[in-house]
C-alpha cells in the first residue's frame, strides 16, 4: 500500500466516527508506517519468508551466501543495522545472530555466567523481543525523518522533491531482520523445548538453533566436557521445535540442528536399538567398548555381532567414544537431523578450516545434496594464527623454503609484513566467499564480536580520558570521528526518540504541544553532522 494509499484508508476510518474530531489522516497513516510489525508473530512470519527466499538463492549461487553479527543489546543490533543501511544501501542478506553465551555472560540476574545454560531461559527470548523494539524504532526514526524532509518540500512548494520522498517512502526498506537466535539443548526436555521455543516465536524469533549436548551437562562448543545425545533424544526436540513453529502460524519457521560430536568425546546414554544398523545401533557403534568374557558385578555390557561388549564407562556415570570417530558421527548426526525436519546445519569445528568443513559437508551433500550450513566464525579460533599456520604447511608440502618462519611464532608482529602474513590476511579476506563455494556455508555469523568491541573501545577511552589526554580522549578518539564517520547517534537525543516524541506531541495537542526539539536543543549543534 502507497503512503496516499495509506492516508486514504486512515481517512476512511476517521470520516466514520463523527465524534474524532483533531485526528488526522496523514497523521494516523504515518504511525502506521512506522509501526509495520504490530506483534512478534508478524516479525517471525515475514523475516521467514526473507530466510527461505535467501536459502532459495543461494542454492542458486552461492555468491548469495548472508551473514550476521552477535549481539548483547537493543541498541548494538540497531547501531548494527543502521550502519549497514548506510555503507550498503540495504540490509539483504544481513540477519542478526542472539548468542546464548553472550545472554550468559551479559544478560543474566544471576550476573557473569559461563556458556552451560545457567541463565534464566527466558532472558533469551527476552532478548529476542528487546532487539526487535529498537529495530522497529530505528525504522520509526528513519521514517519519521522522510515525513520532516516531506512537509518541508510542500512547505517550499517543490512538488518534484515532494513525489521523491512520497516514493523513497512507498519504497522503504525496514530495519528488521532475521534473527538467528540460540535456544542451547533446549533448556530440558522435548516439552521444555517446545515451552521454551513458543516465546522464542512470539518475541519474532524465526530461525531457532539447537545442539544436540545434553541440558544439564551442556558445555560452550569450544570448550571440553560436552556430552552428546542419543539421535532420538535430539529429533524429538527439532520436532517440538517444527509443532511450535506450526502453532504458532509460522509454518516456514526455521531450524538449526548442531551438532557438537566433532569435539565430544563422551554421551550419557547408550542409544536404544530395536534392529541391527537402526539409528539407535549406528550411535552405539561409535562407543568405546572392550570384549569380555565375564561379567562382573555393576557392568553394563552391550552385545554386537554376537560379541559381548563393555563401554567404558567414566566415574561421572558417562560413556566415551572411539577416538577419531567425530568426523563420522558428525556427518551421521547432521543426515538424521536434516531427515527429521532441521532445515539448515551447524557444525562446530575446532578451526577455520575449509577442507576439513568441506568434506564433511561433502559426505553429508551425497545423501542430503542441498545440505547447508550455519557456520560460526568463532572468536574463540586465533584466526591470525590458524591461517599463517595453514599457509605455512600448504608452503611446505610444496617444497617452499620456509625457513625463515617459525611455525610456533606466527602469531609474532615480525611476520605482519612478510608474504606470509600477507597472503594469510587475503585468505581470511576471502574466508566467507571462499568456504560458501566450496563448504556449503550458507550463513556466516561472528557470535560475540560486539562482546570484544565494547571491551576494546572502553579500554581505548579509558586510556586516553583517565590519562594525559582528558577530555581531548573523549572528543579526538569518539565524537571526532562520529561526526567525520556520519555517526548517527552523534546526536543521541535524536536516536533515542525525541524527535518522535515531538511529533507525537503535535499530533495529540497541535500548536499547544510542549516540544523538545526548539532553538535551545543543544543537538542543533549536529544539525550538519
Amino acid at each position: 500500500m502507497t503512503y496516499q494509499q495509506t492516508i486514504a484508508d486512515a481517512g476512511t476510518a476517521i470520516g466514520n466516527e463523527p465524534n474524532w474530531n483533531g485526528i488526522e489522516a496523514e497523521s494516523v497513516a504515518r504511525m502506521r508506517l512506522q509501526n509495520k510489525f504490530r506483534t512478534g508473530l508478524d516479525i517471525a512470519k515475514y523475516t521467514a519468508k526473507v530466510m527461505r527466499a535467501d536459502m532459495a538463492a543461494y542454492d542458486a549461487d552461492p555468491a548469495n551466501y548472508t551473514q550476521s553479527l552477535g549481539c548483547w543489546h537493543g541498541f548494538i543490533g540497531q547501531q548494527k543495522l543502521i550502519s549497514i543501511k548506510k555503507h550498503f544501501g540495504t540490509t539483504k542478506g544481513r540477519y542478526l545472530y542472539l548468542s546464548g553465551w553472550m545472554v550468559a555472560a551479559l544478560r543474566s540476574e544471576f550476573g557473569p555466567l559461563p556458556d552451560q545454560s545457567m541463565h534464566e531461559k527466558t532472558s533469551v527470548p527476552a532478548l529476542v523481543s528487546e532487539l526487535y523494539t529498537f529495530l522497529k524504532q530505528a525504522d520509526a526514526r528513519e521514517l519519521g525523518g522522510l515525513f520532516r524532509d516531506l512537509d518541508k518540500a510542500r512547505e517550499a512548494g517543490d512538488e518534484v522533491e515532494a513525489k521523491r520522498i512520497e516514493h523513497a517512502i512507498d519504497n522503504y526498506e525496514t530495519h528488521v531482520v532475521p534473527i538467528i537466535a540460540d535456544i542451547d539443548a533446549g533448556f530440558g526436555n522435548a516439552e521444555a523445548t517446545y515451552l521454551l521455543a513458543k516465546k522464542f516465536i512470539e518475541a519474532g524469533a524465526c530461525c531457532l538453533q539447537i545442539e544436540n549436548q545434553v541440558s544439564d551437562e551442556k558445555q560452550c562448543g569450544h570448550q571440553d566436557g560436552k556430552v552428546t545425545v542419543p539421535h532420538e533424544d535430539f529429533i524429538a526436540k527439532i520436532r517440538a521445535i517444527r509443532y511450535a513453529f506450526m502453532e504458532m502460524g509460522v509454518d516456514d519457521g526455521l531450524i538449526v540442528a548442531r551438532t557438537d560430536s566433532l569435539g565430544a568425546g563422551l554421551t550419557k546414554q547408550i542409544a536404544y536399538t530395536r534392529e541391527p544398523g537402526d539409528i539407535g545401533d549406528q550411535y552405539n557403534s561409535f562407543l568405546d567398548c572392550d570384549e569380555v568374557s565375564t561379567i562382573e558385578h555393576g557392568e553394563v555390557l552391550i552385545s554386537r555381532a554376537g560379541k559381548l561388549l563393555k563401554p567404558k564407562r567414566l566415574p561421572s556415570n558417562l560413556y566415551q567414544f572411539r577416538p577419531g570417530t567425530g568426523e563420522d558421527r558428525c556427518v551421521l548426526d547432521c543426515i538424521e537431523a536434516l531427515e527429521k525436519g532441521a532445515d539448515l546445519l551447524w557444525i562446530e569445528t575446532e578451526k577455520p578450516h575449509i577442507a576439513q568443513i568441506g568434506g564433511m559437508v561433502s559426505r553429508i551433500r551425497e545423501v542430503i545434496p542441498n545440505a547447508k550450513l550455519v557456520y560460526n566464525n568463532s572468536p574463540s579460533f586465533n584466526w591470525t594464527l590458524n591461517f599463517r599456520q595453514q599457509v605455512f604447511d600448504r608452503w611446505q608440502s610444496e617444497g617452499k623454503d620456509v625457513s625463515a618462519y617459525d611455525r610456533t611464532r606466527l602469531m609474532s608482529v615480525d611476520y605482519d609484513g612478510t608474504e606470509l602474513g600477507i597472503e594469510a590476511d587475503e585468505r581470511i579476506r576471502t574466508f566467507q566467499r571462499d568456504a560458501a563455494r566450496e563448504a556449503g556455508i550458507f550463513h556466516h555469523l561472528i557470535t560475540l564480536p560486539t562482546y570484544h568491541t565494547a571491551a576494546l573501545s572502553t579500554d581505548n577511552l579509558a586510556k586516553e580520558y583517565f590519562g594525559e589526554a582528558g577530555m581531548l580522549g573523549y572528543v579526538k578518539g569518539v565524537q571526532r570521528e562520529e561526526i567525520r564517520q556520519g555517526i548517527a547517534c552523534v546526536r543521541h537525543q535524536n536516536m533515542a526518540g525525541s524527535d518522535i516524541g515531538d511529533d507525537h506531541k503535535e499530533y495529540f495537542a497541535g500548536e499547544a504541544a510542549l516540544k523538545a526539539g526548539g532553538a535551545h536543543n543543544t543537538m542543533n549543534q549536529f544539525a550538519a553532522a
